[in-house]
């Protein structure tokens, strides 16, 4: 379980995220929507410990994020092109990974097998550092990357954004099968409603750094969401 206590992150004068309180279950497939600036990445980013706190904590199984590194061994993550390593091929990179994570080369190579239509034959054995990739291209490989090691925690920071039609549907139906898994919490944010509503079970809408929606997602709630925006934009 994730849980997030008072939490808030402020520059200066402005208060990018206040958070009084968040719980996200074991194996929940969560979703985060806002518009630019809504606090998003802050979010993920204090999850991860790339920023820290002004107030509050999160909770990560019961281990303080910013207090141990405890939950790095079960959290993943990709959250932009600033993860990867561009000097490093797919393959070196995906191995690097693998070693952090405690996966042997066999273990990662056998994981790859299983993603050969995602990446389309555009990614493996094509010696291409990573930074010559195309912006789609780089983050497949950022979001597979983050499958490695058997994480419980998965986080996905816009995963649908540069991809193609066809790889965005293949993405969908990945995280899809990820969630049924009921081991693995998986949380992804998008600017797209549509598909947010198709992978995640749950939806929270953050505006001006607050939660101003918490729903459980049904066949009502892309109208929901679309109507609720639709609003924000006339206001």
């Amino acid at each position: 379980m994730i849980q997030v206590a008072t939490l808030s992150k402020v520059y200066g004068k402005q208060t990018v995220l206040d958070i009084e309180s968040l719980e996200i279950p074991q194996g929940q497939s969560f979703g985060l929507v806002g518009n630019n600036g809504a606090g998003k990445t802050t979010l993920f980013s204090l999850l991860l410990d790339l920023i820290k706190p002004s107030t509050g904590e999160i909770r990560n199984q019961d281990i303080v994020v910013q207090q141990s590194e405890g939950w790095k061994p079960f959290t993943s993550a990709f959250i932009d092109e600033s993860f990867l390593i561009g000097y490093l091929t797919p393959e070196e990179y995906f191995y690097f990974i693998g070693e952090l994570r405690g996966a042997s080369k066999a273990d990662v190579n056998a994981l790859l097998s299983g993603f050969e239509d995602f990446f389309h034959g555009e990614i493996l054995g094509q010696r291409k550092y990573l930074r010559d990739l195309s912006k789609g291209n780089q983050k497949k490989v950022g979001i597979v990357a983050s499958f490695i090691g058997n994480p419980k925690v998965v986080i996905l920071d816009e995963p649908f954004a540069n991809l193609d039609p066809t790889t965005q549907i293949r993405l969908k139906k990945i995280i899809k099968e990820l969630a049924a898994n009921r081991e693995v919490t998986v949380l992804v944010s998008s600017h797209d409603l549509m598909h947010v509503t198709e992978v995640c079970e749950r939806i929270v809408v953050l505006e001006k750094g607050k939660i101003v929606r918490d729903i459980q997602t049904t066949p009502e709630t892309l109208k929901e969401l679309e109507q609720f925006f639709d609003k924000s934009v006339a206001l």
